[in-house]
């Protein structure tokens, strides 16, 4: 079977919404090519193995210009054109900007916006030859909202969501699809890494990342142009955002994501 069935790509698969996201694939019959930056790849990997499918681990640092080279080759030396790509992987700091050391937001901005540009570039390229593809990016709720204490974060995922929403018109009559996915705040490591622990957001509850996962998969499979994933909590302060004047939002990013 393995070489018959369709090719799915999923970044940032090592856990949380990524590898929920992967599983979902899976569980759909695609085989799969998975990245993540940690040795915890391997171990998903032989998790997703048991849906039946085959599932090729790529260890890589998609924060580099050869990191997003490598992956981009594995997944051309499988032979199949890829067919669904979720370009999950991104991360954050939070704390007051000027405090913040300078490689840490650089690397935001390397992982968030850069690699996702240079892949997205990659793959949509390959399946607008072919005449037919799905890419699903990870956007946020916070792409919606200036974010103090967070401020390189959420201005990535405001450039993530007019990125995809602009290729997405651009690629309307090719066959190929681009859907933004807005989780908010989801139970992953995301919190610990970006130090936001210490705050109310880190402190909140927070969406299970199968549920956030399976609303973005369920769109991307339908073609829709975004989605707000997770719980009615996060869709009902997605609606909010969107009649809430910018002053306001920004105050109450300042409130949730400002260390205690």
């Amino acid at each position: 079977m393995a070489g018959t069935r369709p090719l799915a790509l999923v970044t940032g698969a090592s856990r949380g919404i990524g590898f929920e996201l992967a599983n979902l694939f899976a569980e759909s019959g695609y085989d799969l090519t998975v990245a993540a930056s940690s040795e915890a790849i391997h171990d998903a990997a032989g998790e997703l193995r048991r849906r039946g499918v085959s599932v090729n681990p790529v260890q890589v640092d998609l924060r580099t210009e050869d990191g997003v080279r490598a992956l981009y080759d594995a997944v051309v030396a499988d032979g199949r054109p890829l067919s669904a790509a979720a370009l999950n992987a991104g991360a954050g700091v939070g704390g007051a900007f000027v405090d913040a050391d300078l490689e840490d937001l650089l690397s935001v901005v390397d992982l968030d916006v850069r690699s996702t540009v240079h892949l997205a570039r990659l793959v949509l390229a390959d399946m607008v030859r072919a005449g037919e593809g799905r890419v699903l990016i990870t956007s946020s709720l916070v792409s919606k909202m200036p974010g103090p204490y967070q401020a390189v974060y959420n201005a990535s995922k405001a450039f993530v969501q007019s990125f995809a929403e602009g290729v997405r018109n651009e690629l309307r009559d090719s066959g190929v699809t681009v859907t933004a996915m807005l989780p908010g705040a989801t139970d992953t490591q995301f919190f610990a890494r970006a130090g936001l622990l210490d705050t109310v957001m880190g402190k909140a509850p927070k969406d299970d990342p199968s549920v956030v996962a399976k609303d973005g998969y369920e769109a991307l499979m339908r073609g829709d142009r975004s989605v707000v994933a997770g719980s009615l909590l996060t869709k009902s302060l997605a609606a909010l955002t969107t009649v809430t004047p910018k002053p306001v939002t920004t105050a109450l990013n300042r409130v949730i994501a400002k260390p205690r």
